[in-house]
C-alpha cells in the first residue's frame, strides 16, 4: 500500500514537515509495513520558501535590505537545489507585521526591499524566480520594487519620487535605462491567489487598503494613484496591466511584477505542487493525505488541500482532510473530491489546547483515520 502524505502547515502550531512526520507515525500504528512518501506543501504564502527549499536540498540566504517604512531589515528567501531558481516571500521584507499598527500607512510604505531580494537572487545567479505576494504592507502598484531594481519613476522636475502609494500621483515618466538587464534573462513566476484588478471598486487600494491602515480618504487618494501609475506605465512601457486578473494583488504589486519583469501570475499551490512533483508521487498511491491548521469553506479558495484535491480526483485517487480543527461550510470540501475530514479538535476541547499539543492529536487523529477506512484499503 501506498499513501501520499501531503499537508500544508498547521499555523501557529507545526510546520508542514511536522505536520507530515506527525501523520506518518498514526498511520504507521495502523499499517505499520505501508510504503510513505510525504510531501510537506505551502499554498504561495507563509512557509513556501522553507516548503521548497527543504523539499529540493536548497539554502536559505538572509539579507539586509529596506523595509517598508524605509528602515533596514532583515530578510530572507530561498535557492532551490536547482542552484537557478529563487523562492521569494515578499512578505519578509514588504510585509505588514514589519509595520507597527500605530505606523501603518499605505500612501508611505514601500516594495523597495522586495526589490532588493530579486537584486540579491540575481547577483547569486539566479535566474528564475517564485514570488510570492501575501501579506503586503504596501499599496505602491510595486514601484518601489522596480525602483530597487533601477527604474527611474521620475515627476514632473525630472526628480525621483519618493517612497508609498502617495508618491504615485507625482509620477510623470518612466525612464528604464538604468534598469537590470539581468532581468530579460530572467523568467519569474508569481504565486498569487486573488483576481483584484489594479485598481476600481474591487482594486488594491478600495478592498485591501483599510487593513494595511488607510483611512477612506486615503483609499480614494491610492485609487487614484494606482489609476495614474497603470496609465503611465500604459504609455511609456505599452504594457495595459490594469485590469489583468491578480494586478491588485499585494496593494498592486502584482502589476508592477507584470509590468516591469514580465511575470506570469499562477495559483501559488499549483506551482508549489509543480516543484515538489506531487502528481508524479500520487500516481501509484492508494490513498492521499492532505490538511491544514483549519479547513473551512474558504479552502477551496486556492489553499493547499484544495489543490491536492482537484490534483488527486484528476487520477481517480482516494483524498481526505486532516485538520486542526473544522470551521464553517467545511462541508462543500465534499463536493470537491474529498472523501472525508478528520479534526484534532473536539466541541470539549480549547482551540488553545488544540493548538498546544498539535502534535500528539495529529498522530492520533491520523491512526483515527486509518482505522475507519481500514476495511475500504485493504481491498
Amino acid at each position: 500500500m501506498k499513501i501520499v502524505i501531503a499537508p500544508d502547515s498547521f499555523k501557529g502550531s507545526l510546520s508542514a514537515g511536522e505536520v507530515a512526520a506527525a501523520i506518518e507515525e498514526g498511520v504507521r500504528k495502523v499499517f505499520p509495513k505501508a510504503e510513505i512518501r510525504k510531501v510537506p506543501l505551502a499554498d504561495g504564502g507563509e512557509g513556501t520558501v522553507r516548503a521548497l527549499v527543504e523539499a529540493t536540498g536548497g539554502k536559505i540566504k538572509e539579507v539586509e535590505v529596506t523595509g517598508p517604512l524605509g528602515e533596514k531589515v532583515k530578510a530572507n528567501y530561498g535557492i532551490l537545489g536547482d542552484e537557478k531558481t529563487a523562492v521569494i516571500e515578499m512578505a519578509t521584507a514588504s510585509g505588514l507585521p514589519l509595520v507597527p499598527p500605530r505606523k501603518r500607512d499605505p500612501s508611505r510604505t514601500t516594495t523597495y526591499g522586495t526589490g532588493e531580494l530579486i537584486k540579491a537572487a540575481l547577483q547569486e545567479g539566479c535566474r528564475e524566480f517564485i514570488v510570492g505576494i501575501g501579506g503586503s504592507a504596501t499599496t505602491d502598484g510595486g514601484a518601489g520594487m522596480a525602483q530597487a531594481l533601477g527604474a527611474k519613476l521620475l515627476d514632473e522636475k525630472g526628480q525621483d519620487i519618493g517612497f508609498g502609494g502617495g508618491e504615485l500621483k507625482k509620477l510623470e515618466r518612466i525612464d528604464l535605462a538604468h534598469f537590470d538587464r539581468r532581468i530579460k534573462e530572467s523568467k519569474v513566476t508569481v504565486a498569487s491567489d486573488v483576481d483584484n484588478p489594479l485598481w476600481g471598486e474591487k482594486g488594491a487600494a478600495r478592498v485591501y487598503g483599510p487593513q494595511k491602515g488607510a483611512t477612506p480618504e486615503m483609499v480614494e487618494e491610492l485609487d487614484k494613484a494606482l489609476r495614474h501609475f497603470a496609465e503611465i506605465i500604459k504609455r511609456d512601457l505599452h504594457k495595459d496591466v490594469a485590469n489583468i486578473p491578480g494586478a491588485g494583488a499585494a496593494g498592486g504589486l502584482g502589476a508592477g511584477l507584470m509590468a516591469f519583469l514580465e511575470a506570469n501570475l499562477r495559483p501559488g499551490i499549483d506551482i508549489v505542487m509543480e516543484v515538489m512533483k506531487l502528481e508524479k508521487n500520487i500516481l501509484d498511491a492508494d490513498l492521499v493525505i492532505t490538511g491544514e491548521g483549519k479547513m473551512d469553506k474558504q479552502t477551496i479558495y486556492g489553499k493547499a488541500p484544495y489543490g491536492v484535491a482537484k490534483l488527486a480526483g484528476r487520477h481517480k485517487k482516494k483524498v481526505i482532510g486532516i485538520c486542526g480543527m473544522l470551521g464553517e461550510g467545511a462541508e462543500i470540501l465534499y463536493q470537491h473530491g474529498f472523501q472525508a475530514l478528520f479534526p484534532n479538535r473536539i466541541d470539549s476541547m480549547s482551540r488553545e489546547e488544540a493548538m498546544q499539543r498539535a502534535k500528539e492529536l495529529t498522530t492520533e487523529t491520523a491512526a483515527r483515520a486509518m482505522h475507519t477506512l481500514r476495511k475500504d484499503l485493504e481491498t
